[in-house]
C-alpha cells in the first residue's frame, strides 16, 4: 500500500526519525522557488538504516529513491 506525506520538511523529518518510511521518492527540480526548507539538514539517512536504492537524473529533474536497510540487505 502506498501512502503519501503531505507537509513540509519538519513534516517529514519527523516520519523518517520514527522510522515510519519505508522508501522516500524525492524528485528534485532545478527551479529557484524562495528560501525553502531543507529536507536532509540535522538527519543522518545512513544512521536511520536508510539507503539510495534508485538514482536516475536527466536534464529537467533527478529523481532519488530511498529505502530502509531490512536484515536480509543490511
Amino acid at each position: 500500500m502506498d501512502v503519501r506525506i503531505g507537509g513540509g520538511a519538519d513534516t517529514i523529518q519527523q516520519y523518517l526519525r520514527a522510522g515510519l518510511i519505508d522508501e522516500l521518492h524525492v524528485a528534485i527540480s532545478p527551479v529557484l522557488l524562495g528560501r525553502g526548507e531543507p529536507l536532509f539538514a540535522g538527519i543522518d539517512m545512513r544512521a536511520l538504516g536508510y539507503e539510495c536504492l534508485q538514482f536516475v537524473a536527466s536534464e529537467k529533474a533527478a529523481h532519488v529513491v530511498f529505502g530502509r536497510r531490512t536484515q536480509s540487505n543490511a
